[in-house]
């Protein structure tokens, strides 16, 4: 009895392992593909949705973006592992990274270098003492951003110390955090910021971001699709660089 259930169970281990040997080898082509697909999209190049208006106008709900990661190095695929490094971030960049507050992915725009003095004065950037320019856009500006209950949106064109001039929103309306600092950021952290300024929940909540926590740069919105109507296309923003 005992060597009849024996053999049983050895039958059934040989025939699950040839089940197991034909299914690798019909599926390890596909399964190789895949395998090197996320490990591109791990260390080499990925995407980010965008569902909430932090960025606006410059990156708006339903934008989906290009993400370089190696932009500034090279990490082990699936991890946060650095094998080189050939760059830093750079005041004005739009990156992708992990907020050290809850670990969940995020687009901001640095603002703040390690050793920079950051303050912000009735919604006025002054990086290292100096006062950041700001000219009036016109209001079609932000014609791609969704309606709101945030009240009117004033836009205008920041220029600021070393970073590329480029549209901010502010909502005169609303409750916001429009003075904050001085501080000094660390040694290896950066400062991050969202151009709609009076709704973003960025460095001046959480604090500065660690280089190791940085996934790479968002170089330009690849699609954008209306969630407020059924998924239209925004075909005019497939695509477009980000300033």
């Amino acid at each position: 009895m005992f060597q009849r259930n024996s053999r049983k169970v050895v039958k059934s281990t040989m025939k699950e392992r040839k089940s197991w040997k034909i299914v690798w080898q019909e599926n390890k082509s596909l399964l190789v593909f895949l395998l090197a697909m996320f490990a591109v999209r791990s260390a080499i190049a990925d995407w980010n949705d965008v569902p909430t208006g932090s960025m606006n106008p410059t990156i708006v709900q339903g934008d989906r973006v290009f993400v370089n990661k190696l932009a500034y190095g090279l990490k082990a695929p699936f991890t946060r592992w650095q094998l080189a490094r050939w760059g830093d971030p750079k005041r004005g960049d739009i990156v992708v990274f992990f907020s050290p507050a809850d670990g969940e992915r995020l687009v901001k725009r640095v603002i703040g270098l390690p050793g920079d003095r950051i303050e912000l004065r009735d919604d006025h950037l002054i990086i290292n003492g100096h006062a950041a320019t700001y000219d009036l856009l016109p209001s079609e500006t932000g014609h791609d951003v969704p309606q709101d209950n945030t009240g009117p949106r004033v836009y205008a064109k920041e220029t600021a110390d070393s970073i590329r001039p480029h549209p901010v929103t502010i909502l005169p309306e609303r409750r916001a955090l429009r003075t904050f600092g001085p501080i000094t950021v660390p040694a290896g952290h950066y400062f991050m910021m969202g151009d709609n300024r009076d709704n973003s929940n960025d460095s001046r909540f959480w604090g500065t971001v660690d280089r190791s926590c940085i996934v790479g740069r968002a170089s330009m919105v690849v699609m954008s699709l209306d969630h407020q109507h059924y998924l239209e296309p925004r075909w005019g923003r497939f695509f477009s660089k980000l300033l």
